[in-house]
């Protein structure tokens, strides 16, 4: 879409230009409505300029199970997201903190977990231990991916014992919850962080609404699952609206990493 180009926000309705959505990070200047992002621009805005060094970027999917198709599928995945897998991985700074990220893509078969999301989350985890430096991970999933079959299972106890070495290494973890954060991820390295965030309005759950409607034959309540919703029940901490985000989580590294070695190699 052109910068001039006018489009009504799908929350809203407030008609917008490309531009101005833009120089709000993608988020709608009327209502603040957060869309969607993908990996690079969610670095641009983030990290300081030309301080992102990926490691772990030539890991690929395989076709652990022999699924008839999976290798197509892959193939336009990384076509569409412009990623070899559904996360992007490495090392950045913040407002000069030293930091290990990680961000997923919904574009890559829907932010799906499979053996190279698992292991690219795990290797980012036991190096924020190794290298006492704090990690981020910026999650946006639809679950495990049942493509790769018990493969894929396998990734929420892998990754989850990585973050249990994390906490043992008492380096913080930091996690920020994005549209649409759900299944297998979310029901392991996604809730285990010293700090859960949310940006508002995501999706945050285990199985979708119209799921949990059709198993309990009741009508959920407004906003059940939203950002909103799980941080007054408690399952998240706080909402960070994405103007907020750097600054946010540049004063979180200052507060946990009291006591902490934290390098600048």
């Amino acid at each position: 879409m052109a910068d001039n180009e006018i489009k009504s926000c799908s929350k809203c309705g407030i008609p917008y230009n490309e531009k101005e959505v833009n120089a709000a990070l993608n988020t709608c200047p009327g209502c603040g409505f957060h869309y969607r992002m993908e990996p690079m621009e969610r670095i641009a805005y983030l990290t300081d300029k030309g301080s992102f060094i990926e490691f772990s970027g030539n890991l690929h999917s395989l076709n652990p199970i022999e699924l008839a198709g999976y290798e197509e599928k892959l193939s336009v995945a990384e076509a569409k997201a412009q990623m070899k897998d559904a996360v992007i991985t490495g090392t950045c700074t913040i407002e000069g903190k030293p930091l290990i990220l990680g961000v997923m893509s919904f574009n890559f078969m829907g932010g799906s977990m499979g053996s190279v999301v698992g292991e690219k989350i795990t290797r980012a985890l036991l190096k924020g231990a190794e290298e006492k430096k704090p990690v981020l991970f910026y999650i946006t999933s639809g679950g495990a991916r049942m493509q790769e079959g018990i493969f894929s299972l396998l990734q929420m106890a892998k990754t989850s014992s990585a973050a249990a070495e994390l906490a043992k290494a008492e380096v913080p973890y930091f996690v920020m919850l994005c549209d649409p954060t759900t299944g297998g991820v979310t029901a392991s390295f996604a809730m285990l962080a010293d700090i859960i965030m949310a940006e508002p309005g995501a999706l945050i759950g285990f199985a979708g609404p119209r799921v949990i409607e059709g198993t309990i034959r009741q009508k959920l309540p407004d906003g059940f699952q939203r950002a909103e919703f799980q941080q007054e029940k408690g399952f998240v901490d706080t909402i960070v609206p994405r103007k907020d985000q750097r600054k946010i989580i540049s004063t979180l590294i200052d507060l946990h990493c009291h006591g902490t070695e934290v390098t600048n190699e």
